[in-house]
């Protein structure tokens, strides 16, 4: 016999119901094994799956954030208060659908918010009340102003919340799509939102850093005194130079290259470093000079001190005790 296997050692029965139970044993194998192969194509499935971004609010900084998305995410559904406003961006994006009603908005993973500070407050009480907003979507706004706290609401349905800030002016749309590379994007809300949105702001090739929790009010006053407040002082510095008789084709060269070399400075030395003139040397009768020729005009005066006042801050101890008293007078105590 085969094996060295005796014929008395061998029992019909036994071998019969051992072949059974290996054959069982080998088929619930394959079992298992198709059933693991199907869970894990399924998971890949779910992970790969490309998500999709809904954008409520059709306007410069929807289309442009919805042209960006178009690589990495599904553009659903566009929604504007006018239809027509949706059909444009539709074309602009080159993706998305145009839709008519905000309560019967399809499902989304993403639920962008690009509309006015005082609309948000609005879209997510409807939203909610339509019930469109499924437990662990996405749901964030562009406000600079505003904290994801604003979306509360939502977070009843079980929503993630947060809120991406550009940091940059989208005053035309192509220019702005050209341009938004390496743009900074604050970001806070829920962390595991904040985390996905980390995520997309890069792959449309911003750069994303988080604001510390309550640190939205702060963050936009920084940016407007950087940008708003930047072009106020240049309108009072055109004016004053046309006071002294200075043209107007003149004053803006004048007025605009000292601007664009001191921010040069600024940025390169730091701003204590960077800081020149009068209040630096502690020259009070300079500064009084110039307070008396913005007599006639309070709004001008009371934006020279207020400026002022910050800048013999900055100057810390620089200005000499003999100039820094006066100065206290014209600049602080003037306003008391």
């Amino acid at each position: 016999m085969r094996c060295g296997v005796s014929p008395e050692w061998i029992d019909p029965e036994q071998s019969w119901t051992r072949f059974c139970e290996g054959l069982a044993g080998r088929r619930a194998a394959r079992h298992n094994l198709t059933h693991l192969a199907d869970a894990v194509r399924v998971g890949v499935q779910r992970e790969s799956r490309v998500k999709t971004l809904n954008i409520i609010g059709t306007g410069r900084v929807g289309r442009v954030l919805g042209q960006l998305s178009r690589d990495s995410l599904s553009i659903g559904a566009l929604y504007n208060r006018q239809f027509a406003d949706s059909e444009s961006a539709a074309g602009f994006i080159g993706a998305g659908r145009p839709w008519p009603a905000l309560s019967t908005l399809p499902a989304a993973d993403l639920w962008l918010l690009a509309v006015p500070d005082d609309a948000i407050a609005e879209v997510v009480a409807a939203l909610a009340l339509a019930g469109r907003v499924r437990a662990g979507d996405i749901v964030f706004h562009v406000s600079g102003a505003s904290e994801s706290s604003l979306m509360a609401p939502l977070a009843a349905c079980g929503a993630r919340l947060a809120s991406v800030h550009p940091a940059m002016s989208f005053a035309d749309p192509v220019r702005s799509l050209a341009s938004f590379a390496g743009t900074l994007c604050a970001l806070e809300g829920e962390a595991s939102a904040v985390s996905e949105l980390e995520a997309w702001v890069k792959a449309i090739g911003g750069r994303p850093f988080s604001l510390a929790p309550g640190g939205k009010a702060a963050y936009h006053a920084a940016l407007s005194m950087a940008a708003n407040y930047l072009v106020t002082l240049n309108a009072l510095s055109l004016q004053l130079a046309g006071q002294a008789g200075v043209s107007d084709e003149v004053a803006g060269e004048l007025v605009g290259t000292l601007m664009q070399q001191t921010l040069a400075n600024v940025l390169a030395l730091g701003a204590e470093a960077a800081l020149t003139g009068p209040i630096v040397r502690g020259d009070a009768g300079t500064v009084a000079r110039h307070l008396a020729v913005m007599s006639h005009d309070t709004v001008l005066a009371s934006a020279y001190r207020a400026m002022g006042g910050a800048t013999l801050r900055l100057a810390g101890e620089r200005p000499a005790p003999s100039g820094r008293e006066p100065l206290e007078q014209l600049l602080l105590r003037s306003r008391e």
